[in-house]
């Protein structure tokens, strides 16, 4: 195997160094373990201290760069970016195991991202209001916070740095970055592109190395101003703790258990067809991902039907392969984690439909699609989040009892419903109990310019993407000029 040709260590100041370490991030790929990708050094709490000093100085020059200016440099990462677009997916790929085709998706969906925060360079929205008070003129202002913490996951490793770092950038703060330790190679290319696209040197600063040494660095500084991470409930909470402590603002996206309801009027060619790109896209390591089935009883047989000649169609192989339809789990971890809760389900009771195997292909991460039937609401497989190809079946008894057992999870990111019935469609967006409301199509899925997130355990703080997401990154304001000549304040204030 060749090596993909990108920078590797850290990049603080301008500039990519190796830190000093006796340990190394050692990337393989997923599809064949035996091959190592990168090694990168890891960086310690003292690269961390040193990114935030770097970045603290450089906040000091960036916050006064007009935000046009700023989101020009976007907008040039953005034609970069395009450029390389089989370039980054062919290493996200490689590092992160998901299939070519969703790779250049994910790459497209990074790109859509710089273009529209780069737009966001013209709109730094505040709001001229009236005054109570005559001969004031009063109006809001958006600023910079300072000093930001990024902490990005694997499974979708260019498009979430895209949308932390770029409206982080264009809202005027400069950046300490630190990305998921499986997957450092698609986050140095973005580091590249912005450095290409003429980003001054310490305003983004990458780290890479641990949770536990690096994050731990980051969240605790108090020059760090805000922290965006997703990841795990357990790790966000622990942020959130932290944060809360200093003053510092959070926004955490963390677990999904995300439920598609499929109606006795459903369309169910199309229903299981979204389940099943849902449920197995991406080997259902998304946080969107469908892991639950709410269907009716007279429906429930012949949508199953469907759901496993969908399964048993695809190919499982290595991403990079463009026949492939479902790649490996991202580690051993991760793998582990699917048999687990495999073997779960069956102890509790489930019915193992079809799949439930490891396969062995070139000693990779496989394992085969898997459906569970017979799943009630109480069972873990129903309300735990597996992160993996794994999808559950319930038979609902009405449609109240389905909006019921979909919202009867802790988390509350994303929901589908499959019906023809308008007033179905519209009790259900009012009565679910998530972030994000789909109709006759998948759970999975965002859009730039729409706010992307999810409510009960799943979300913290303020969305991300669309308006919402560059708003986190600022403060507002508020300005009072009076203009009477006379410069008495009004008792009224």
């Amino acid at each position: 195997m060749t090596r993909p040709n990108i920078k590797q260590g850290s990049f603080v100041a301008g500039k990519w160094y190796m830190p000093e370490s006796d340990r190394q991030v050692k990337v393989v790929n997923p599809a064949n373990p035996s091959e190592t990708i990168f090694d990168f050094p890891a960086a310690s709490e003292k690269d961390a201290t040193y990114a935030i000093d770097v970045a603290s100085e450089a906040f000091e020059t960036w916050k006064n760069v007009p935000s046009i200016q700023r989101g020009r440099v976007i907008w040039r990462a953005a034609e970069i970016a395009r450029r390389r677009l089989e370039e980054i997916a062919h290493i996200m790929s490689l590092e992160e195991g998901k299939i070519i085709r969703e790779s250049r998706g994910e790459a497209l969906k990074g790109i859509s991202l710089l273009e529209y925060y780069a737009g966001e360079g013209f709109r730094m929205r505040g709001e001229t209001l009236p005054s109570e008070v005559s001969d004031v003129h009063a109006y809001t202002i958006r600023r910079p916070l300072g000093v930001v913490g990024l902490i990005t996951p694997w499974n979708f490793p260019w498009a979430i740095p895209v949308w932390k770092i770029a409206p982080a950038l264009v809202a005027g703060n400069t950046v300490v970055f630190k990305p998921a330790e499986l997957t450092p190679g698609t986050a140095s290319i973005f580091v590249e592109i912005l450095e290409e696209a003429g980003l001054p040197a310490g305003v983004l600063n990458m780290l890479v190395g641990s949770g536990r040494t690096v994050g731990e660095a980051i969240i605790q500084d108090p020059r760090i101003k805000a922290i965006s991470f997703t990841g795990s409930n357990g790790v966000g909470m622990h942020i959130n703790e932290v944060a809360a402590k200093r003053g510092a603002r959070v926004t955490l996206e963390m677990g999904g258990k995300n439920a598609v309801i499929v109606m006795e009027d459903a369309d169910l060619d199309a229903a299981a067809s979204a389940i099943a790109s849902g449920a197995f896209g991406a080997t259902g390591q998304r946080c969107t991902a469908t892991s639950r089935v709410i269907a009716m009883p007279q429906i429930q047989e012949e949508l199953l039907e469907r759901v496993v000649a969908k399964a048993k169609a695809m190919k499982m192989g290595a991403g990079l392969d463009e026949s492939t339809d479902l790649a490996p789990a991202v580690d051993s971890r991760q793998f582990d984690t699917d048999l687990k809760y495999i073997d779960i389900a069956k102890a509790d009771g489930a019915k193992l439909i079809y799949g439930g195997n490891k396969v062995d292909i070139n000693g990779g991460y496989f394992v085969e699609p898997t459906i569970f039937a017979n799943v009630s609401p109480d069972m873990r497989i129903f309300q735990e989040e597996v992160f993996g190809p794994v999808l559950s079946i319930y038979k609902a008894k009405s449609f109240e009892d389905a909006v019921r057992a979909a919202n009867s999870v802790q988390y509350g990111l994303a929901s589908a419903i499959f019906t023809q019935d308008n007033n179905r469609i519209m009790r259900f967006i009012e009565d679910i109990e998530v972030g994000m409301v789909h109709v006759n199509e998948p759970t999975i899925g965002g859009e730039a310019q729409l706010p992307f997130g999810g409510s009960k355990a799943t979300g913290v703080g303020p969305r991300e993407m669309g308006e919402e997401g560059i708003n986190f990154f600022t403060e507002i304001k508020t300005v009072f000029i009076n203009y009477s000549g006379s410069g008495a304040q009004a008792s009224i204030r």
